[in-house]
């Protein structure tokens, strides 16, 4: 089973332009390896975390702020689909 991403993030922060923008951005990378990204509003400030029902893959606070997109893929690739290659996304080796 595909597992659905969950990407939470707090309203009173103004963050649902980028919570939607990070959907978009993992939906069209990941579209055969997830079955969908919900869009959460936190009731606790401050507070924007991409998930799986099992793990969460980025924590703004955990991570001192936000990471780039790019980074962002990298951490979901590694937790979905390690074996993803994510062409010019992906980390220099």
């Amino acid at each position: 089973m595909k597992p659905t991403l969950e990407i939470e993030y707090c309203p009173q922060c103004g963050w649902l332009l980028r919570a939607a923008y990070m959907a978009q951005e993992l939906l069209t990378t990941f579209q055969a390896e997830v079955y969908g990204v919900s869009l959460i509003p936190s009731e606790v400030t401050g507070r924007f975390q991409i998930r799986t029902a099992d793990n969460i893959i980025f924590d703004r606070k955990r991570e001192d702020g936000f990471k780039d997109i790019k980074i962002i893929k990298q951490l979901v690739r590694d937790v979905i689909c390690p074996e993803k290659n994510l062409g010019h996304s992906d980390r220099k080796h």
